[in-house]
C-alpha cells in the first residue's frame, strides 16, 4: 500500500466527489480512480459506494477514513520529529516551490529577502504544484511557496497548516513584437483567423487559471493551440521566438518587457485578459511539545510581519 492512496482516499471521503478530487490532487480523474481501487484491492473490499452521488463510503470506508487519518498523522509526526533532528543540526531553511516560481519569483525574492532580514542558508527544491504539495504534506520542507486563486485552492488542513501572503502576482498574455514595436499578434482573434496559441499542458496549475481567463472574458477568443508544455518558461522561449501568445506571469516576463522583446497581447486599454493571483507561503502549524526555533521560526515570523511589503521577483 502507498500513503498517497490514503491521502486520496481521504480526499475523496471529505470531498465526496472523484472529480473534485482529482483535481484538488493534481492528477487526471482515471488515475484517481485507479488508485481508490488499488486501496480497495488492498483491503479487500469496497470502500466507496459508488451508485450513489454525491460519493458515499460503505461500512468499512467508513472505518478506513478513520483509520487512515490517524495512520497519516503517526507518519507525519514521525517524519517531523526525525527531520527536526536534521534541520536543527544545519540551519539550513528547505523550500518546496513550484518550477515556474522556482525560476521567476524565487531568486529575486531571497535576495531581496537576505538584504531584509539577514543571510540565511537555503534549500531549494523546485518541483510541480502537486509534488511541491506533497512535500510539505510529508515534512520534506520547510516552507511551500505556490501561487493561490481561489478557483484552484489547496486542499491544506487550515487547523495543520498556516499561511502568510507574500504579495501578488498577474497572469496575462504577452507576445513577441514587430519591427515596430506593435504586438504580432493581438486577443481576442477571430474565427477566420484564430491566434496561434501557446498553452499549459493539461493539469499544469496555470494552465487551470488561463482556461478561466479565457472563461470569463466576455467575449469569443480565438485561439488555435500550436505548443504546449508545462512549465511556463518553455513557454516564454517559445513566445519570444515569435510563435504565438502565451499567458505568462510578470515576473516571469518583467525583464522581456523592459527590453521591448515581448509586449502584451491585450488590446490597447484593455484589461480583461489577465487574472491577479497570490504568491503564498505555507508552513504546518508546530506543535507544543515540538515548537519550531532557530533561523526558520525567525524568518517565519518576519513574513508574518512583513513578507506582503517584498518585492516580488
Amino acid at each position: 500500500m502507498e500513503t498517497k492512496w490514503l491521502e486520496d482516499f481521504v480526499s475523496l471521503a471529505e470531498t465526496r466527489s472523484f472529480s473534485r478530487s482529482a483535481q484538488l490532487r493534481h492528477v487526471t480523474q482515471p488515475a484517481f480512480s485507479r488508485r481508490i481501487q488499488a486501496l480497495e484491492a488492498w483491503a479487500g473490499t469496497d470502500l466507496v459506494d459508488r451508485s450513489s452521488y454525491p460519493t458515499r463510503l460503505t461500512p468499512a470506508g467508513k472505518t478506513m477514513y478513520e483509520q487512515a487519518l490517524e495512520m497519516l498523522q503517526s507518519l507525519q509526526s514521525t517524519r517531523s520529529m526525525l527531520r527536526a533532528h536534521v534541520s536543527a543540526g544545519k540551519g539550513m531553511i528547505g523550500f518546496a516551490v513550484p518550477h515556474t516560481l522556482a525560476f521567476t519569483f524565487f531568486p529575486a525574492w531571497v535576495s531581496n529577502l537576505h538584504g531584509l532580514f539577514g543571510p540565511f542558508r537555503s534549500r531549494l527544491f523546485a518541483l510541480n504544484v502537486h509534488d511541491a504539495v506533497m512535500r510539505l504534506v510529508e515534512g520534506g520542507c520547510d516552507l511551500l511557496i505556490a501561487y493561490h486563486h481561489p478557483s484552484q485552492p489547496f486542499q491544506l488542513d487550515p487547523d495543520r497548516y498556516e499561511m502568510v501572503s507574500l504579495g501578488r502576482e498577474i497572469l496575462a498574455p504577452y507576445v513577441k513584437p514587430d519591427a515596430q514595436g506593435r504586438p504580432l499578434h493581438v486577443l481576442p482573434g477571430t474565427q477566420s483567423q484564430p491566434l496561434p496559441y501557446l498553452g499549459y499542458a493539461s493539469g499544469a496549475y496555470l494552465g487551470q487559471v488561463t482556461e478561466l481567463i479565457l472563461k470569463q472574458a466576455g467575449e469569443a477568443i480565438h485561439l488555435e493551440r500550436v505548443y504546449e508544455t508545462d512549465m511556463a518558461e518553455g513557454l516564454k522561449a517559445m513566445a519570444l521566438e515569435g510563435h504565438g501568445v502565451a499567458f505568462l506571469p510578470y515576473s516571469a516576463v518583467r525583464n522581456e518587457l523592459q527590453s521591448g522583446r515581448l509586449v502584451s497581447a491585450e488590446p490597447q486599454g484593455v484589461e480583461s485578459f489577465r487574472m491577479p493571483m497570490d504568491v503564498r507561503a505555507y508552513r504546518e502549524k508546530p506543535t507544543a511539545k515540538d515548537a519550531p526555533k532557530g533561523v526558520a521560526q525567525n524568518l517565519w515570523t518576519f513574513l508574518l510581519e512583513h513578507g506582503n511589503t517584498l518585492e516580488l521577483g
